[in-house]
């Protein structure tokens, strides 16, 4: 089975971040000393914080559906707007606010996703 593409009803708010995650093996000796090594294959994981200030009632329902249906554990397919492919990631933390009557906003944090699936 393809894995699904998030393709939101609009792009997020500029200023998204990334923070990447980085797995280290460490061993600290006597005097300061330090030795680190890469833990793995992958030890530098692409996180990104995704906001959308201002969406329509059915724009946020339309993403708050995607993640829920992906529930946190199953990757997607994700393309940034500045690169020129896209990336799998999951998404286990998200929240939606209530700004007024007919407006909403949605915050989401992305992990990149290293499974075999494609």
């Amino acid at each position: 089975m393809t894995l699904p593409t998030f393709n939101p009803p609009t792009e997020p708010t500029i200023g998204l971040e990334n923070k990447p995650e980085i797995k280290l093996l460490k061993a600290d000796f006597g005097d300061g000393y330090t030795q680190s090594s890469p833990d793995g294959l992958n030890h530098i994981r692409k996180v990104i914080n995704l906001t959308w200030d201002v969406l329509y009632q059915d724009d946020c329902a339309e993403i708050l559906n995607f993640f829920n249906e992906r529930a946190g554990y199953l990757p997607f397919y994700y393309q940034l707007p500045d690169e020129t492919q896209p990336t799998k990631y999951t998404c286990e933390e998200w929240s939606d606010k209530y700004i007024q009557a007919d407006y909403r906003s949605v915050a989401a944090t992305f992990r990149q996703s290293f499974t075999l699936e494609i």
